[in-house]
């Protein structure tokens, strides 16, 4: 609730809820497997596209979350380890934030500049990709 109330900018409204409702998801549990990381992951995607009302392709966070989940998806559906999973994650994270630079922000502060945010990446992206990582580097096999 921090986030949501302290953070400026569409950042702290959508962590808080991205936490929020990955906390929901992990509500009775002292400890977390990749599955429960995923279903966790799941519900923080889905909280910041009802709270931002966006989707992939505006220039949101969303275009670096979406991918990484998916790719994090495939990854554990092919039996990879924890370690391996992240780091797929990571990877698509990274890609989908660099893709950002090709978007018209259509949602958020970005969408105040429209065309000429062209060639900028979305800080929240950004965020997410850097905040992944540093799960990824700290993820046990």
């Amino acid at each position: 609730m921090t986030l949501v109330s302290t953070v400026g900018g569409a950042s702290g409204p959508l962590y808080g809820t991205a936490y929020m409702k990955a906390g929901m998801a992990m509500a009775g549990k002292n400890e977390m497997d990749i599955r429960d990381f995923l279903t966790m992951m799941d519900a923080a995607v889905e909280g910041v596209m009802q709270r931002g009302k966006a989707a992939v392709g505006e220039a949101t966070m969303l275009d670096a979350m979406v991918p990484s989940l998916d790719a994090m998806k495939a990854a554990a559906a092919e039996g990879k380890t924890p370690k391996e999973v992240l780091a797929a994650g990571v990877k698509a994270a990274w890609a989908g934030a660099e893709h950002t630079k090709d978007l018209v922000a259509t949602k958020g502060r970005a969408s105040y500049v429209g065309e000429r945010g062209l060639g900028h990446q979305d800080p929240g992206a950004t965020s997410y990709s850097y905040m992944l990582e540093v799960i990824g580097a700290g993820a046990l096999e």
